[in-house]
């Protein structure tokens, strides 16, 4: 079949351009999939290094404990009345597998090595993506397929009929599925947080004036899913306006791919959505960027990498192997050095599909802002990978806020089935440290008002927009 067209794929658009969709020549296409098989090489050259390596594992080391103990004054309490070494052995057994946060350590015989992982287009599963390039599944003696998936509706839907054996998750989802809120019930785990920071609210052009909230009575807006940290993100954000997301303004779903396509057609007026296509908007000239969610709330969570709990228990083996990888990739996505190669990496047709100049934007932080001007965020995307339980119960609060969910609601106990630093606490106590909080468990920021996970009936009580009774 000629390299130009290809007539007879089912997968592939047949138009008069290169077959990946995008407006460039093949011998654009070629010389960035070239780039990016370079810049792969680069960056495994950098992960064999002695220097990454002890890097990698202090960084695992370190997001664990920080995760432990958010308050440095009680770390440094604990490690003051028990000692290094029987820190380290009770930090060893918190996860499901004890071996998970040290790189080095002698693996067990794998129970699953050929495995299929879906993730969505984005800039968030950086990670998850990097990790098969740059051949860290295959260090650990896995055979991971990583799909591409159209939608988030799409991926619950594979994760529940075991099509996938694990995914890139919003981090919203696995406590939905599992509470079985928009679908049947299906105990879900979340392994690690993705990304945090990383989204942005987007307008249309014709708004550069509107760009106060309290003008955005009839606004469409578009989100990935119901569940997600973009829906919420931006109902809170709105409602802290005055406005009621319910009744002042509309939000529908759509899949990621499709919101500039939905923007430049003027069915919605903007987006609170992932990157690229934010930035992809400024790139098409169609789009602004009004907010980096970076400004709402600084580090917040955003997607994840998780499984079905019934994965963990029959290969928990293999899941500390794939454990393992997406933490190496996380480290190595965590240092600015790396963001340019990593943005070359990711870009081509089998991932983002992008152009990398839009993806390199995001990743480091230097950007075009639709209004004129370059800005410098170096922290506009991290990958922090940690999944904070304090962040799980924001979570529970806005579903319940906005009458997801109903009733009393378990916090504490849902979010530790969950988001898994599940046996912190009785370790912690076994060495008789009792935290009333719980490891785990720490106070954020939104808007400028903190939220307390040791109070979570008392913030959602807060709230004088809500989804009425």
């Amino acid at each position: 079949m000629s390299d130009f067209f290809d007539p007879y794929n089912a997968d592939k658009p047949l138009m008069l351009k290169c077959s990946c969709g995008r407006d460039h020549s093949i011998a654009e296409h070629q010389a960035e999939e070239a780039a990016a098989a370079q810049a792969a090489g680069a960056l495994r050259e950098r992960s064999e290094s002695s220097e990454f390596e002890a890097y990698s594992r202090d960084f695992i080391e370190a997001t664990l404990v920080k995760a432990l103990f958010p308050q440095d004054a009680v770390r440094r309490r604990f490690l003051r009345a028990v000692g290094k070494g029987t820190a380290m052995a009770a930090i060893a057994s918190v996860l499901p597998i004890a071996s998970l946060q040290a790189m080095a350590q002698e693996k067990g015989r794998l129970e699953k090595t050929d495995l299929k992982i879906g993730f969505i287009p984005i800039t968030c599963a950086t990670p998850l993506i990097m990790a098969h390039p740059l051949g860290f599944y295959q260090r650990e003696g896995l055979n991971v397929e990583v799909i591409k998936t159209a939608g988030w509706a799409l991926i619950r839907d594979k994760m529940i009929n075991k099509e996938y054996d694990a995914t890139h998750f919003l981090s919203p989802m696995p406590l939905a599925i599992s509470l079985g809120v928009g679908s049947n019930a299906t105990p879900m785990n979340v392994a690690t947080i993705q990304n945090t920071n990383g989204q942005a609210i987007t307008l249309h052009v014709k708004h550069k004036d509107r760009r106060d909230p309290k003008q955005w009575k009839g606004f469409r807006f578009a989100v990935p899913f119901e569940f997600s940290m973009h829906n919420f993100l931006l109902r809170y954000y709105v409602a802290e306006h005055g406005l009621n997301p319910d009744t002042d303004i509309q939000i529908r779903v759509v899949p990621p791919p499709e919101m500039v396509a939905n923007l430049r057609a003027g069915n919605i007026d903007g987006y609170l959505g992932p990157d690229p296509f934010n930035q992809r908007a400024v790139y098409d000239e169609v789009g602004f960027l009004h907010v980096l969610t970076k400004d709402l709330w600084n580090g917040h969570p955003c997607c994840a990498f998780g499984t079905s709990a019934e994965f963990i228990r029959q290969n928990p083996n293999t899941f500390a192997a794939l454990y393992r990888s997406v933490l190496t990739a996380a480290a190595m996505a965590r240092q600015p050095k790396n963001r340019e190669l990593i943005a070359k990496v990711i870009s081509p047709q089998a991932y983002l599909n992008q152009p990398e100049t839009v993806v390199a934007q995001v990743l480091t932080g230097r950007f075009a802002d639709g209004l004129g001007k370059i800005q410098n965020v170096p922290d506009r995307a991290d990958f922090d990978p940690m999944p904070w339980q304090s962040m799980a119960v924001w979570m529970l609060t806005q579903m319940q806020r906005w009458g997801y969910i109903k009733g009393e609601v378990n916090y504490h106990q849902i979010a530790e089935r969950v988001f898994l630093i599940t046996d912190a606490r009785r370790h912690m106590k076994a060495l008789g440290q009792d935290f009333k909080a719980g490891p785990g468990y720490g106070k954020h920021t939104i808007m400028g008002k903190v939220f307390d996970p040791a109070r979570p009936k008392d913030y959602l009580d807060s709230f004088a927009v809500r989804k009425a009774a």
